[in-house]
């Protein structure tokens, strides 16, 4: 019973039978097919070049599939076992479709990529282990097939995807990337990172007390990260916009404005004060450039303007918390 508890239940490639591997190719092809659509569908919208190209790619799919089934009936009738790739050991799984949805236009191309180099290697696999003259060969074509001199997804972007175009596709795709994070993540760390130096040096150096600043700076940044986060969120649903999902930008915003805050709190975990303090306002200042060159390198904003509206405008804050807390 024990071992029984321990076996994986499912089978290796070599423990396959003939039949057993054509049903295994017919569900795979059948599988990449259907992933290739949905990425289509994924991509219409924003990158209808690269959408046209899995189409297509998914109906080559669809021809192997078929030639696969005509064998099958050919050498052992029209019921064709069920095996899927699930069912055997060390075959690359596939992601569901609610994952595809959310993956950038470059990953989607690297997974195309893997997904023929891995259907190139299991022909090669298959076909060795076929006595059978017939399906041998049209394995072996299969296994040629998507390991051709460029891959089927190369072949057709040379075609759908010219330089130009794939440079514009990814253009659109980097743009995408710094609205839905970059630039909420930018806005919420600028408003952590700002608007609560003043509280948390003001309550340093009115208490002289790191505990009460830690707890000071802890509420202003958990607080602004809420607030930040819920009101990005509900700015709008970014259809209009084309801002992406409200979630990932509320989040971004958030998440980033909550650390803009304990960046400079947390140095009052330590007890000495002068040494927090320092530790602090060191943070501040690297917070500061930090802000400043993300807006430069991805809001093309020249780098000295960041510099004076950031650095400049925070240490003016920076300097107010100060005086106010040794009033």
């Amino acid at each position: 019973m024990f071992s029984r508890l321990l076996r994986s239940g499912k089978r290796s490639l070599e423990s396959l039978g003939e039949q057993e591997i054509l049903a295994l190719a017919i569900s795979s092809e059948e599988d990449d097919g259907r992933i290739y659509l949905a990425y289509a569908d994924a991509l219409r919208d924003a990158y209808p070049n690269s959408a046209r190209i899995f189409e297509e790619m998914a109906e080559e799919e669809s021809h192997h599939r078929q030639m696969l089934i005509d064998r099958h009936i050919e050498r052992f009738g029209d019921r064709i076992p069920l095996v899927r790739r699930e069912h055997v050991r060390d075959f690359p799984e596939r992601k569901p479709d609610w994952l595809i949805r959310n993956m950038p236009l470059d990953t989607i191309r690297e997974q195309a990529e893997a997904m023929e180099e891995a259907a190139h290697r299991f022909y090669l696999t298959a076909a060795a282990r076929t006595q059978d003259a017939p399906t041998r060969k049209l394995l072996g074509d299969l296994a040629l097939a998507e390991k051709s001199h460029e891959s089927l997804a190369h072949r057709l972007g040379e075609e759908h995807t010219p330089v130009d175009v794939k440079a514009e596709e990814d253009q659109t795709a980097r743009r995408q990337f710094v609205l839905t994070y970059v630039q909420p993540g930018l806005a919420g760390l600028m408003d952590g990172s700002v608007s609560t130096l003043a509280p948390i040096f003001a309550a340093a150096f009115a208490t002289q007390d790191t505990w009460q600043t830690f707890l000071v700076g802890l509420s202003a940044s958990v607080g602004a990260g809420i607030s930040m986060g819920f009101t990005e969120a509900a700015h709008d649903d970014g259809k209009l916009s084309g801002r992406g999902s409200p979630v990932k930008r509320g989040l971004a915003s958030g998440i980033m404005t909550a650390l803009g805050g304990l960046g400079h709190a947390l140095p009052y975990l330590i007890s000495n004060f002068m040494l927090a303090t320092t530790i602090a306002v060191f943070v501040v200042f690297i917070e500061l450039w930090a802000i400043a060159f993300i807006q430069n390198r991805y809001m093309e904003t020249p780098f000295f303007r960041a510099v004076m509206q950031v650095v400049l405008g925070g240490s003016l804050v920076l300097a107010a918390g100060v005086l106010i807390g040794n009033a």
